[in-house]
C-alpha cells in the first residue's frame, strides 16, 4: 500500500539534511535554497523500508514565511516526520506544524531529534523527554544527520507507524492536487502532485479543474521511474500532450471527470485553534491552493466557507484556515451546499442525516457528493428527489387554485419549474394541453347563465356585424358550446352569422374565383373591420386562403 510520509518543524532543524541521509536525495532543487541553506518550496525524494517497501517522501519548508508551502505539502500525505533539533528542541514553527498536522487528522508518525552528535548525553535525554510529551504515543529516534548515527532505528520506526495507517483511498475516484507544472522537450508539459485517491495510467482521460479542460494521459512516472499505473499515496508525474505549461498550475486538480464538484463554496465543522469571527476573512488550504475566502458562521461549530476561487472537494476533506496564523481547520461535510446560514442543516449533514435537508425538489445527483447510495426517504421523480411533505403540500396549493379558479374553465397552469414535467405525474391532476384539471372536470357556467344569455341576444342583434367581448373565458366557454364564433382581437358574431357570412364569401368565391375584402365588406352590409376579422377566421378555419389582396377557395371547400 503506497504511502506518503511528510516532514514538519522549525525552520534549520535538519529536516532536508535528514531526508538526504534517509534518502540519498537532495530535495533543494532551487538555486536560493542552496543559498540560504534554507528550504523554500516542496521537495520529494523516495524512502526504501527495511522491509523493502517504498515511501515518498515530501520535505516542507520549516520558516515561518512558508507556513503555506508547508500546508501545501502536508495535504494529502499519510504520516509525519516531525523533526526537532535537539539543542533547541521545541520552537514556533513546531508547534504550528504539529497544529496543522492534528487539522488535518494525521496520527501516524514519528519524532526525529536531530543534531545528536551535536549535543551530550544529558541534553539530547532532555530532548528525547521532552519530545515524547510533545506528541505522545509517537516513537522518539535520537538521530544524527551528519554521522549517520540512528538513521536505520528511524526507518524501522517509520515502518512501524505506517503498518498502523489505515487507507481506503484506492477505490475512490482519482484525485491529484498539482504543485508542480513544467515542460520537459520530447514530452510536453509534466505535473506532479501525491496521488490522493484511485490511480492514475497511460491512456486515462481526466479532468483539469477548475478550467474543466480535458486531457489524456501520456506517461507517468513515480520518482523518475516510468510505470504503467500509479496508486493512491504515491508521488506521480504525469504527461500530458498539448497543454502548455501555464493551462495547469499549482493548485489546480487532476481528478476523474465528473467524479468531484467544482464550488465556490463548502460546508465544513470547524476546528478552531482561535475564535474565528462571522464574516472572517482568511485562506483556505485544500490540497495545494489556498483561496481567500468569507467565513460565515452556521451556529457554534460549522461555517460556510464563501470562496474567491473555485475549489475540488470532497466530502471528510480537511482544510487548514489561516489569517496572519493557522486560525483552525475544518472538516468538508458538504463540497457543494447552496448559499446559506441554516446552522441545523450543517448539523444535519454532519450526522448523516442529508434527507432531511431535502424538502422542494433537487437534482440527485447533487447528493452523491454528500450521500452513499439513494436516499430512501426522499421521493423519486426522474432526476429529482423530494420530500413527501413537500409533495403534500404542493397538491394542497395546486387544489386550491383549481378550486379557486372560473368554473367555465376549472384548471390552473402548472408550475414553470425545471421540475414540473417529472414531478407533476405523482399528483393526482389531468394536464389538458397547459393546464392542470381536476380528474374529470368539465366547464360549467355555475350560475352565469344569465350573463351568456344576455351576450348572446346582444350578438343575435348585430348580426354579422363583430361584437367586443370582454370576458375571454365566457367567449370561450360559448364557443366550445357551439354558441358563439370567436373572432380576432376580443371580437365574436353569433354562431348563425358566422354561417350566414361563410355562405355569402364562399358562394361569390366560387362564381368568381375569388373575393376580395371590398367586395365581401358591401355584399354583408359591415365595415371595413368586420369584413377583414370573418375573413380571417375563414382563413383560420381552412376555407379560404389570401392570395394578394383576394381570398381564393381552399379545395376542401371548393369540394364541399
Amino acid at each position: 500500500m503506497p504511502l506518503t510520509v511528510g516532514t514538519a518543524g522549525h525552520v534549520d532543524h535538519g529536516k532536508t539534511w535528514l531526508v538526504r541521509a534517509l534518502t540519498g536525495k537532495d530535495t533543494d532543487r532551487l538555486p536560493e535554497e542552496r543559498r540560504r541553506g534554507i528550504s523554500i518550496d516542496l521537495g520529494y525524494a523516495p524512502l526504501e523500508l527495511p522491509d523493502g517497501r517504498r515511501l515518498s517522501v515530501v520535505d516542507v519548508p520549516g520558516h515561518e514565511r512558508f507556513v503555506r508551502t508547508m500546508v501545501a505539502g502536508a495535504t494529502g500525505i499519510d504520516l509525519f516526520l516531525l523533526v526537532v533539533d535537539a539543542g533547541e528542541g521545541a520552537r514556533p514553527q513546531t508547534h504550528e506544524h504539529l497544529a496543522i498536522l492534528r487539522l488535518l487528522g494525521i496520527e501516524q508518525g514519528v519524532v526525529a531529534v536531530t543534531k545528536a552528535d551535536a549535543v551530550d548525553a544529558e541534553v539530547l535525554e532532555l530532548a528525547v523527554d521532552e519530545a515524547r510529551e510533545l506528541v505522545p504515543g509517537a516513537d522518539v529516534v535520537a538521530v544524527s544527520a551528519k554521522e549517520g548515527t540512528g538513521l536505520d532505528e528511524l526507518r524501522v520506526a517509520l515502518a512501524r507507524a505506517a503498518d498502523a495507517v489505515e487507507q481506503g483511498r484506492s477505490e475512490l475516484p482519482t484525485r491529484l492536487y498539482v504543485d508542480r507544472s513544467f515542460s520537459l522537450r520530447g514530452i510536453g508539459t509534466v505535473v506532479t502532485g501525491t496521488l490522493w485517491s484511485g490511480s492514475i495510467g497511460t491512456g486515462d482521460e481526466l479532468r483539469v479543474e477548475p478550467s474543466a479542460r480535458t486531457v489524456r494521459v501520456r506517461s507517468v512516472q513515480v520518482h523518475d521511474r516510468a510505470v504503467e499505473r500509479a496508486e493512491a499515496g504515491q508521488r506521480v508525474a504525469v504527461g500530458l500532450p498539448g497543454v502548455e505549461r501555464h493551462e495547469v498550475r499549482r493548485g489546480d486538480a487532476l481528478i476523474a471527470p465528473g467524479a468531484y464538484p467544482v464550488s465556490y463554496r463548502l460546508d465544513v465543522a470547524l476546528d478552531e485553534l482561535e475564535p474565528i469571527a462571522d464574516g472572517a476573512r482568511l485562506h483556505v488550504h485544500l490540497g495545494t491552493t489556498s483561496p481567500l475566502a468569507r467565513c460565515v458562521r452556521l451556529g457554534e461549530g460549522h461555517a460556510q466557507l464563501r470562496l474567491s476561487a473555485p475549489v475540488v472537494a470532497a466530502r471528510g476533506d480537511r482544510v487548514i484556515l489561516r489569517g496572519e496564523t493557522t486560525l483552525g481547520g475544518g472538516v468538508v461535510l458538504d463540497p457543494a451546499p447552496p448559499r446559506h446560514r441554516d446552522g441545523e442543516r450543517a448539523l444535519r449533514v454532519e450526522l448523516g442525516d442529508v434527507a432531511a435537508t431535502v424538502s422542494s425538489p433537487v437534482l440527485a445527483d447533487s447528493l452523491r457528493h454528500v450521500l452513499e447510495g439513494e436516499p430512501v426517504e426522499l421521493l423519486r421523480a426522474g432526476p429529482w428527489v423530494l420530500s413527501r411533505s413537500w409533495l403534500e403540500g404542493l397538491e394542497r396549493e395546486l387544489r386550491a387554485r383549481i378550486e379557486a379558479a372560473d368554473p367555465i374553465d376549472p384548471g390552473v397552469p402548472p408550475p414553470s419549474e425545471a421540475w414540473a414535467t417529472d414531478v407533476l405525474p405523482l399528483l393526482p391532476f389531468e394536464r389538458r394541453g397547459a393546464k392542470l384539471y381536476l380528474p374529470g372536470a368539465t366547464p360549467t357556467l355555475a350560475g352565469r347563465d344569465d350573463e351568456a344569455d344576455e351576450l348572446e341576444r346582444e350578438l343575435s342583434a348585430a348580426g354579422v356585424r363583430a361584437t367586443k367581448v370582454t370576458d375571454d373565458e365566457l367567449a370561450r366557454f360559448l364557443e366550445a358550446s357551439g354558441r358563439l364564433v370567436r373572432l380576432g382581437d376580443g371580437y365574436a358574431v353569433a354562431t348563425d352569422a358566422y354561417e350566414v357570412a361563410k355562405d355569402v364569401a364562399l358562394t361569390e368565391a366560387r362564381a368568381q374565383g375569388e373575393i376580395a375584402l371590398a367586395r365581401f365588406r358591401d355584399l354583408l352590409g359591415v365595415g371595413r373591420r368586420d369584413a377583414q376579422l370573418l375573413l380571417e377566421r375563414l382563413d383560420a378555419d381552412g376555407l379560404t386562403r389570401r392570395v394578394g389582396e383576394t381570398r381564393v377557395l381552399r379545395r376542401s371547400a371548393q369540394r364541399a
